[in-house]
């Protein structure tokens, strides 16, 4: 048996106004989804504990096997595995976005316009963390270089636990009540903007017509991550494939072989395609299990891109969904695929919440009464509901 988890990062959403008080689920053109559901068990699942913020990192951890209230340390770390951040147990890594500030003179009067800095290149983002390092690294604080926005700061025998806000919580509010209280932290950031906004990169950008990255903004601090062997614990060996350092780190961490794919970017350009061939390659080559992640739904919530969020839903429903269990069914191959998002990152929010999700768990050879269509109005009539993700990763893994 072959299992697929088809992680669709903040897929579920909540009604819009536009759709006619439809979501971007319900209003997607997804057959191959809407066919296996009709065979397929269907319910709600709840990803993240009470106890926790509906991060993709608390929900992915959960939906992967793994009790977040165990195994979490943070998100950073996470990311950093993927890096090549090699962590001592005293270093504390911090994600660094960089982000596009609104020009007030004061920084803490200054606006979120933008959590991503417009999507920056990764070749633009190297020189911009490169003078970030170069002006701000010391014995005990060093930056690297990740992915688009997505950087990492090591502060080496620093704080945790500090309480930090992520950028795409606040897009288009003032950061006056979001700025970090601890120093050193904002110090870091508030210097990063008179340092970044006439940086050559950002001027080239403005005169492009680009948003700037002028300022780096630090949060979801943890130490270095301690999550069990993938293959020891569930008895499969696996990969994960995603565009994104924490999904990645998360691989790295659990044991399980990272799958670069050529033209994955983490947002609505990703190629879709490629990630579906790459999880058919990997399970027809001996793997057990794929996690594939798609980030795009989740980054068209988080800034309030209808239409885009609906074609991510169509791509993946299209590109990755249909070529993949075509594949492993003219090879023979029995499988199960788990298809789900970890959170709702609601349009009308631009946010992460922590409503239950729909889930739908297709079992090649073994039919079960479905429903007509996967949303996250109709799983509701199977009175369905699992308690936790990690629940229903050990039932997908047939380990309960």
């Amino acid at each position: 048996m072959k299992y697929i988890v088809m992680l669709c990062d903040g897929m579920a959403d909540y009604p819009v106004e536009e759709l006619n008080g439809k979501t971007p689920m319900m209003k997607a053109h997804k057959p191959n989804m809407d066919r296996l559901v009709k065979k397929s068990i269907a319910g709600t699942v709840k990803t993240v504990p009470d106890n926790m913020k509906p991060g993709s990192d608390i929900a992915n951890l959960a939906v992967m096997g793994y009790d977040p209230n165990k195994c979490y340390t943070g998100r950073s770390p996470l990311e950093a595995m993927s890096i090549g951040i090699d962590m001592a147990d005293y270093d504390i890594a911090f994600r660094c976005n960089l982000v596009t500030l609104s020009d007030d003179e004061v920084y803490e009067n200054k606006t979120m316009l933008d959590y991503s800095a417009q999507e920056i290149t990764t070749a633009e983002a190297k020189e911009i963390i490169k003078t970030i390092n170069d002006n701000f690294k010391d014995d005990i604080i060093e930056f690297y270089c990740g992915i688009s926005y997505r950087h990492c700061m090591i502060w080496h025998e620093g704080l945790n636990g500090l309480s930090l806000t992520p950028p795409h919580d606040i897009s288009g509010r003032k950061i006056t009540e979001y700025v970090p209280k601890n120093n050193k932290i904002f110090e870091l950031m508030k210097k990063s903007y008179v340092l970044l906004k006439d940086h050559p990169v950002n001027i080239e950008r403005k005169r492009k017509g680009l948003n700037p990255a002028n300022s780096i903004w630090l949060w979801g601090e943890g130490t270095k991550p301690a999550i069990p062997n993938f293959k020891y614990t569930f008895g499969v060996n696996g990969a994960v494939i995603s565009a994104v350092d924490l999904i990645k780190g998360i691989g790295i961490t659990a044991g399980l072989d990272v799958i670069d794919v050529e033209g994955a970017t983490g947002n609505i350009t990703t190629n879709f395609a490629n990630k579906g061939k790459a999880a058919l390659k990997a399970l027809l080559d001996g793997k057990d299990y794929v996690y594939i992640h798609v980030e795009a739904p989740d980054e068209c919530g988080h800034r309030g891109e209808i239409e885009n969020k609906i074609r991510a839903i169509e791509l993946i429903d299209s590109d990755i969904i249909e070529p993949l269990t075509k594949g492993l069914y003219e090879n023979g191959q029995d499988y199960k695929i788990l298809i789900m998002p970890d959170h709702p990152t609601p349009i009308i929010t631009k946010t992460h919440a922590r409503d239950p999700v729909p889930f739908m768990i297709y079992t090649s050879n073994k039919e079960s009464k479905g429903i007509d269509t996967f949303d996250e109005e109709s799983v509701k009539s199977t009175g369905i509901y699992i308690n936790s993700g990690t629940e229903l990763a050990k039932m997908f893994l047939e380990q309960l």
